[in-house]
């Protein structure tokens, strides 16, 4: 059992987290349990699962563990370090990852430098991924449940710092984690997951973005020559790779190509127009300390990850899939592994188109 370390959890009123500070607990952990208020605008059913009712399931949990709850207050951060990096980028035409955001600026950004100021050895959170030490070095490696492992998002968490995180449920599937939350009596044991932003309000992200001034118009649909074939509900609600509700007759599938936000204009075009042979990113966090030379690339959450060579190119890096990729879109992350292991990360900036 180790020494009586502080440790901060932050508990979301979920039972990933829930279980997490249990498990804590029983290992002989000082536990206190912090949960992020998120909640800026009027709350809705759909976006009190961040405020009140987060709040609330999180005290009910504490109490039941046998811990003190905290809460702290980073509305007005979520507001300017996501929600409007989030408008921004649909407004520019691309896919942003809102959740790797809040990875970055709030959950391993202010609430990890409060955990240190208040004094608090750990930072934990109820993520399936594990850290491990090896060769002089602290790595990030997937969780042991594939199927949930979660280290696509965590991508930015800056290397020097996951000496002071805590990952308990590194080791769980999230059945396990389920019948430890009924062992434990957890009030939250049963609580369904919600696949939701927690922030966009009931009228869809749409609705968001007009609150903050985004210019949503319809515009033309067009293929790659310019002829028009149809006509869009604004930029904002496409991705590239999307076949269904383009509303376009047409003699086969058509996919979303191209987004040009400053033309107000979709392209489409055949599957085959869909796919890159490569991209480019920046913002890169990198966990070992060279650019490797290959790897395997994670396109997307649940994207299987596909090898690919890659080549520094500037601030950012160049990657060359071994085989063409479908579908991939600027705004969201690329991911590098190596096995288990989570080399860097950033986010797509161009798509190299396959050759044909």
């Amino acid at each position: 059992m180790p020494s009586r370390e502080r440790v901060w959890v932050a508990i979301s009123g979920g039972v990933d987290s829930s279980v997490a500070a249990w498990l804590l607990k029983e290992r002989g952990y000082e536990v206190t349990g912090v949960t992020m208020r998120l909640a800026l605008r009027q709350e809705s059913p759909r976006t009190r699962r961040c405020g009140r009712d987060a709040i609330a399931d999180a005290a009910r949990v504490c109490e039941v563990i046998g811990i003190p709850h905290e809460t702290v207050d980073f509305a007005r951060a979520l507001e300017t370090e996501v929600i409007d990096k989030f408008v921004r980028e649909y407004l520019r035409g691309r896919t942003p990852n809102p959740c790797i955001d809040c990875n970055r600026s709030i959950k391993f950004g202010l609430l990890l430098a409060q955990a240190r100021a208040r004094g608090f050895r750990f930072l934990a959170t109820g993520h399936y991924a594990r850290i491990e030490e090896a060769g002089g070095r602290r790595r990030l490696l997937r969780g042991r449940d594939r199927s949930k492992d979660q280290t696509y998002f965590l991508y930015p968490i800056p290397a020097a710092d996951l000496g002071s995180i805590l990952f308990p449920l590194s080791d769980l599937t999230k059945g396990e984690v389920r019948e430890l939350a009924r062992q434990a009596s957890l009030p939250v044991a049963e609580k369904p997951e919600s696949q939701d932003l927690c922030f966009v309000p009931a009228g869809g992200y749409g609705e968001l973005i007009r609150e903050r001034g985004g210019d949503i118009r319809p515009g033309p649909i067009v293929d790659r020559r310019g002829r028009i074939l149809g006509e869009h509900r604004g930029t904002i609600h496409y991705t590239i790779g999307q076949r269904t509700g383009l509303r376009i007759s047409a003699p086969r599938p058509l996919y979303v190509t191209g987004i040009d936000a400053i033309g107000n204009r979709i392209v489409v075009g055949d599957k085959a127009e869909v796919r890159a042979q490569g991209l480019v990113a920046g913002g890169m966090n990198w966990f070992v300390p060279e650019c490797p030379p290959e790897a395997d690339v994670k396109i997307r959450y649940r994207k299987r990850a596909v090898p690919g060579r890659i080549t520094p190119d500037g601030e950012g890096i160049r990657i060359d899939f071994a085989e063409p990729q479908e579908a991939v879109t600027p705004g969201q992350a690329v991911v590098l592994y190596r096995g288990d292991e989570v080399l860097g990360g950033g986010v797509i900036d161009a798509v190299l188109p396959a050759a044909g």
